[in-house]
Formats: C-alpha cells, structure tokens, sequence
C-alpha cells in the first residue's frame, strides 16, 4: 500500500472545500489532478471516501473517519518542516521563561500566539515563580529568561530591562472595619496586613509593609480569599483582583493620606554570559516593547 502526501492533501481539500473543483484551485492544480489522486487514494486504500452522487461529492463514513487522521499527518508534515527550517537557523529546541505573577496575564496570550507562529517547533515552558526565585532561576541557568519585580540588589551577571510600572491598590473585605470609614495611615497600622511571602530580605518588601502584624502568603490569590473573609487587608494589582474569585467580595477604602496606589517596578531578566538564540531574543524584543502599567513613583 502507498500513500502519498500529495494524495492526502487532495483528499482534505476536497473534503474541506466540499468539491473536487474547489479543491484544485485552493491546491492550484488542475481539477482532473485532483481528482486522480483521490481516486487512487481510494484504490490504495480499498475504501471508498466519496459519495459521488449528486452535483458535490460528500464523505462517506469511513472518509469522515480518515479525514481525521490525514489532518494529523499533513499538519505533522508542516511541524516537520519547522523543525528543519529551525534547525537551518539554530532555533532553540527548548526555551524556559520564568514570570512573576504580578505581570498582567492578559498580556501573555497574544504575545505566545505569535511566538507559537514564529517558533512551531521551540517546546516552550512558563514557570510562575516567587518574586527573588525569579532571577535565581535564570542565574542558575533553570530559565533562559524571567520577569520579576525590581529586587534591591541584582547579581552583576544578569541583564535587566524595565518593562513597566504595576501599581498596587489597598483591599479589604466588605465586613472588615476599613471598609466602613475613611482610613487614614496610622490605621492601617492596627489591622493585620496579608503580604506576598518571599524568600529574601528587600527594599519592596519593607516599603510595601505597613501594618505590625503580618501574614504572609505565597500566592496572590490565596491573599485576596483570606482578605475576603475578613483575616487582614492587603495590596493587589488590578489585572489579579479582576481575575479573583473574591473580587465581588473585596472593597478599596477610601484613603485620606493619598491617591491610593503603590507602583512595583516590573523587570526582564536574562543572563548575560549565556546568549540568546534566536527565539529568546525575539522574547526579549517583544517583552520589551509590551510597556506594562503605569508611571514610576515619585
């Protein structure tokens, strides 16, 4: 038995377009070329996969069938031709990218499509990470590249790029006491406050400590369902509020000391010893033109 690929694309063409003539100029072929490779397709096969009654030909059960799996074949054929265009041009096979869940998700899904479309073949893979295991991964060489938040002190080795501001916002529970008057600083201090558990000492971590009494947490949202019920307040970014199960449940107080957002600066990070193929530095073009967030703080 032989198959060919030119067989099989015959055959979805016709099957998609839903005549052999629509199938030839979709193929730009000649219709009689078309149709000779179906019907040999059908010979190859002893199964027939058209119904040729009536003005268009239509599936038969087992065309329906078999349509499946020349799809997958033909569009294997494509990832195998991505692999060799890859390899021509020393694409990475894999590449690992390590982000902080403070940059805005809804920022990643275009991005990756158009990676996906550039790099069919680079197998590519999303760590979310505490904010300091950000720049230990790529310095250890676990990422090629992450985004995290301005640590106080940066391993001389790493390269950064500022991508954005991300300002934080005062949240509570609709029940908590700070939700029922107009808060001012020193009141914040005599309600426990829930922050983001990190591994290290840093600048960010003391600023955005007000409160005496603090929990910390590792994950943004386990933060807003403990704020939820009423256990402390907390600082969180729209983009994560927006996205929170608890949000119908979680107020902004009104504030009296200021306009009420505490912007984190947002950085790309990279090794500067290793460099980047061709994927990792199309990455880092696109990060850094995403300009994130808002203003730098005063």
């Amino acid at each position: 038995m032989t198959v060919s690929l030119d067989q099989l694309q015959a055959f979805v063409a016709a099957a998609e377009t839903g005549s052999f003539s629509a199938a030839a100029r979709k193929l730009r072929r000649a219709q009689s070329v078309v149709s000779t490779h179906v019907a040999n397709l059908e010979a190859d096969l002893g199964l027939e996969l058209f119904r040729r009654e009536g003005r268009n030909p239509s599936l038969t059960r087992a065309g329906q069938r078999l349509l499946q799996e020349a799809r997958v074949v033909l569009e294997r054929r494509e990832h195998l031709i991505g692999v060799a265009r890859s390899l021509e041009e020393a694409v990475e096979d894999r590449l690992v990218l390590a982000i902080d869940e403070l940059y805005p998700e809804n920022a990643l899904g275009s991005l990756f499509a158009d990676f996906a479309r550039h790099f069919p073949s680079v197998e590519l893979e999303i760590l979310f990470s505490l904010m300091e295991d950000v720049s230990q991964l790529v310095q250890e060489g676990k990422a090629d590249l992450g985004i995290q938040w301005r640590p106080e002190v940066l391993p001389t080795e790493l390269g950064f790029h500022t991508l954005g501001w991300v300002p934080l916002k005062l949240v509570c529970g609709r029940d908590h006491p700070l939700a029922k008057e107009r808060v001012e600083w020193e009141e914040l201090k005599r309600h426990r406050q829930i922050m983001l558990a990190t591994r290290s000492e840093s600048r960010e971590k003391s600023r955005l400590r007000v409160a005496a009494e603090v929990w910390w947490v590792e994950s943004h949202w386990v933060i807003l369902e403990f704020v939820k019920h009423g256990i402390g307040w907390a600082f969180a970014s729209d983009h994560v509020i927006a996205a929170s199960p608890a949000a119908p449940d979680l107020v902004t107080p009104e504030l009296q000391f200021d306009r009420g957002d505490w912007p984190v600066a947002l950085e790309m990070v990279w090794h500067k010893q290793r460099p980047s193929g061709p994927a990792a530095a199309w990455l880092r073009q696109r990060l850094a033109a995403e300009r994130i967030g808002a203003r730098a703080p005063a």
